[in-house]
């Protein structure tokens, strides 16, 4: 099994050989080493997991590789019986939230890669279109039926270990986590939104939030002081966005938002950037422009050489791009953009 070796915290600089940005990166929080969801939609697993890697890196916990798919397989269980006793009115796909894994990981626990890889036989990549078609379809045929029994779920599981591989014995993966001294209860999810009040949690209308989780509202300013503060002081954060935007680059490592979109050198040469208001941000929101399409690691930031802030964003579709599988996010990009961030309530400055 591939170990995942820990990038360390340092000041420096990144010139990519292809594009001409050249970024000085003033802050960089530990992490580990960039994976691949490879054909699935659990970014959510994977960003999450790699947030929780890093909390136990900033805790001195050492080093650690967890099992994406081990949350996966409970939340696909969740969802199951949640479609089921919702009678399918419920959505039930590869997608979940950041507050999800953090939910499930004090309900069941915490594995390791090397014990639970979600890859069965030959398979050295994630794929789960097939499987999620087969476990929609059976959850379909025991919805329609007039009484339900109580073997379902054990179907469920037959078809969960066919595609990902039984759960290993012997392993107790709740004792594991209450090892680490890591607490579901730690963690809080924000946003901002004027459709609902300021500083006040409210469901965020998104269709992965089939667990309708809350988040905590604040004024657009606040939650990029939030972000900032907790960056400065060691805390990283899961970020979940859009990425449909044509400033969104993940093989050129750049997220921008141009004031002047159609400009030629976009990917090679740094511009001036879209000043992002709440307006402008909520209007896109509810136009259906920024949607709920991707989640992501945050662990620092950078300028560019014309002084502009970005955010440097640890993704899960491998190590490609100029910089490894990492980009720089524009802060005009993350005002407009982010649908939400989850972090530890200690980042949280006290006065939010």
């Amino acid at each position: 099994m591939k170990r995942f070796a820990t990038f360390l915290i340092a000041m420096s600089s990144l010139t990519s050989l292809n594009a001409q940005y050249t970024f000085v990166e003033e802050k960089k929080l530990e992490c580990t080493e960039v994976k691949s969801q490879d054909n699935t939609g659990t970014c959510w697993s994977f960003s999450t997991s790699s947030f929780i890697e890093s909390e136990l890196l900033r805790m001195g916990k050492g080093n650690q590789d967890l099992s994406e798919m081990y949350i996966v397989r409970n939340i696909y269980r969740d969802k199951a019986r949640n479609y089921i006793l919702r009678q399918g009115t419920s959505n039930f796909s590869q997608g979940a939230l950041a507050h999800d894994l953090i939910r499930m990981m004090g309900q069941v626990g915490l594995m390791f890669e090397s014990d639970y890889s979600g890859l069965v036989g030959e398979d050295s990549t994630h794929n789960h279109s097939e499987m999620e078609s087969a476990l929609k379809g059976y959850l379909d045929g025991v919805r329609k039926s007039k009484n339900v029994s109580d073997k379902w779920m054990a179907g469920f599981d037959g078809i969960l270990d066919a595609y990902l591989g039984p759960l290993p014995a012997g392993k107790d993966p709740q004792k594991l986590a209450a090892s680490f001294g890591i607490k579901a209860s730690d963690y809080v999810s924000y946003t901002s939104f004027t459709h609902h009040p300021f500083d006040a949690p409210f469901i965020l209308e998104l269709p992965d939030n089939y667990s309708n989780g809350s988040f905590n509202n604040v004024p657009l300013d606040d939650l990029m002081k939030i972000i900032d503060e907790a960056l400065a002081n060691g805390y990283s954060l899961a970020w979940d966005g859009d990425v449909s935007e044509k400033g969104f680059a993940a093989r050129s490592g750049l997220a921008i938002v141009p004031k002047d979109p159609k400009r030629d050198s976009l990917m090679t040469i740094p511009g001036e950037e879209l000043i992002v208001s709440q307006e402008l941000r909520q209007e896109q929101f509810e136009r259906l422009k920024t949607t709920d399409d991707h989640l992501m690691h945050m662990i620092g930031t950078a300028e560019d050489e014309n002084g502009t802030k970005y955010y440097i964003i640890k993704n899960s579709w491998g190590a490609i791009s100029d910089f490894d599988g990492f980009l720089y996010m524009s802060e005009s990009y993350v005002r407009l953009k982010t649908v939400g961030i989850l972090l530890h309530k200690d980042g949280v400055p006290k006065k939010l």
